[in-house]
C-alpha cells in the first residue's frame, strides 16, 4: 500500500514481455537495430511531425542533455523553484550544459507564473560579459505539484519565450498523466504550442527505464547525438530501451496507464475531502495529492501500514504527498480513505 511515489511500482506486463521478446537472436548495437527506428518513426508519428528523437534511460540524463543542446555554458535556464532539474538533479544540467545557470521564477500553484516572466526580463541583459545570457526556459508538464498548465498558458510563456530568443524545454517526466488531464494530442501540448524539445518520460508510468529527448527544432538536434554518447546514454544493447517504449505506445497503453493512475488520484482526494481540517494545497490535476491532514490522520495511516511521504518538514510537516502509478490497487485506494476516516 505505498503512495510514495510512482518510482515505487513495477512495469507494465506488456513492457517486460516486449523485453523478453527484444531478447530473441542478434541485431545491430547502439541503435542500429530495426526496432530503435521503428520506435523513432513511432514517436514522430505520434507528435504528428518530423521530430528527431534519441532514446536514453533516465529523467535526469533526458532533462540534462535536452538542456546541454538549448544554453551554453554561460547562458541560464528559466525554472520552476520546485523543478527537478533545480532540486532533484544533484546539478546534473549544469554539468551537462557546462555551468549554465538556473534561475527560479515565481511559482502559482506549481507552475510558473506568467506575470513572473516580468521578474524574468530583468535578467536578460545581451551583450554584457558580466551577465549570463538567459537561453531557456523549463517547463514540467504535470508539475511537480500535481497541477498541469493549460496549453494556452503554454502558448503564452513560449511566444514570450521566443520573442527574446529562448527557447522552450519541457519536462515531461508525467507528460501521459498531463495530456490525460489535458484531454489533447501530444501535438497540441508541445510543438504546437511552442515547446523546441520535449522530456518524454516512460519510467514513471509503465516502463523500466525508458525516456525519449524529442526535439521539434531541427537546429538543436544537431551534434545532440555526440551529447548522448558522451553522456553515456548510447547504449550497444539500445533494443532494450526501444522494446520498452514501443509496448508502451502500442494500443495507447501509455495513456491508459495514466488514465488510469488519474483515476485512482481522482477517487483518493475526494474521499480525503470529507476528512475535517483536510487543506489541499494545490489541485489534483494528475496523480499527485499534497494534503495537510491531522497529525491522528497521519499517524493513525501509518499505524495501518501505508506508505507515503511528509513533504513540507519531513518528520513532523502535516502536508503528505501521495502518488498513484498505472498498477495502483483501488482496493488500497479504498482501504487508505477508510483508515483516515477511522483515524479522524
Amino acid at each position: 500500500m505505498n503512495f510514495c511515489s510512482d518510482n515505487a511500482t513495477g512495469a507494465s506486463p506488456e513492457v517486460l514481455e516486449a523485453l523478453i521478446r527484444a531478447n530473441e537472436g542478434h541485431t545491430m548495437p547502439y541503435g542500429n537495430d530495426p526496432l530503435t527506428k521503428k520506435v523513432e518513426s513511432k514517436i514522430s508519428d505520434l507528435f504528428e511531425t518530423n521530430a528527431t528523437v534519441f532514446l536514453v534511460a533516465t529523467g535526469t540524463a533526458a532533462n540534462s542533455l535536452a538542456l546541454s543542446a538549448m544554453t551554453p555554458p554561460w547562458g541560464a535556464v528559466f525554472c520552476h523553484p520546485k523543478s527537478h532539474i533545480q532540486v532533484d538533479e544533484c546539478g546534473a544540467p549544469e554539468f551537462f550544459s557546462g555551468g549554465a545557470k538556473l534561475i527560479s521564477l515565481d511559482d502559482v500553484g506549481g507552475k510558473i507564473s506568467t506575470e513572473s516572466l516580468k521578474v524574468a526580463e530583468q535578467h536578460i541583459i545581451k551583450g554584457d560579459v558580466h551577465h549570463v545570457l538567459p537561453s531557456a526556459i523549463s517547463l514540467t508538464q504535470a508539475s511537480e505539484a500535481g497541477t498541469v498548465y493549460p496549453n494556452d498558458t503554454v502558448r503564452e510563456i513560449s511566444d514570450w519565450a521566443h520573442a527574446h530568443d529562448i527557447t522552450v524545454h519541457m519536462d515531461g517526466a508525467r507528460f501521459a498523466n498531463a495530456i490525460v488531464s489535458l484531454g489533447c494530442s501530444p501535438a497540441e501540448a508541445t510543438w504546437k504550442s511552442g515547446v523546441d524539445i520535449l522530456s518524454f518520460g516512460g519510467s514513471k508510468n509503465g516502463c523500466m527505464a525508458a525516456e525519449a529527448v524529442v526535439i521539434f527544432n531541427p537546429d538543436m538536434a544537431e551534434n545532440f547525438a555526440f551529447r548522448r554518447k558522451r553522456a553515456g546514454h548510447l547504449f550497444s544493447k539500445m533494443r532494450f530501451i526501444s522494446s520498452q517504449f514501443d509496448a508502451y505506445l502500442t494500443d495507447d497503453l501509455w495513456l491508459k496507464n495514466a488514465t488510469h493512475a488519474n483515476a485512482m488520484a481522482k477517487i483518493l482526494a475526494e474521499g480525503l475531502r470529507d476528512i475535517e481540517g483536510a487543506e489541499f494545497q494545490t489541485p489534483v490535476d494528475a496523480n499527485e495529492i499534497f494534503v495537510k491532514l491531522p497529525e491522528a490522520v497521519i499517524s493513525g495511516l501509518y499505524a495501518d501500514g501505508f506508505e507515503f511521504y511528509r513533504w513540507d518538514e519531513p518528520k513532523a510537516g502535516r502536508v503528505i504527498r501521495l502518488v498513484t502509478a498505472f498498477n495502483t490497487n483501488a482496493d488500497h485506494v479504498d482501504a487508505f480513505i477508510e483508515s483516515a476516516k477511522k483515524a479522524a
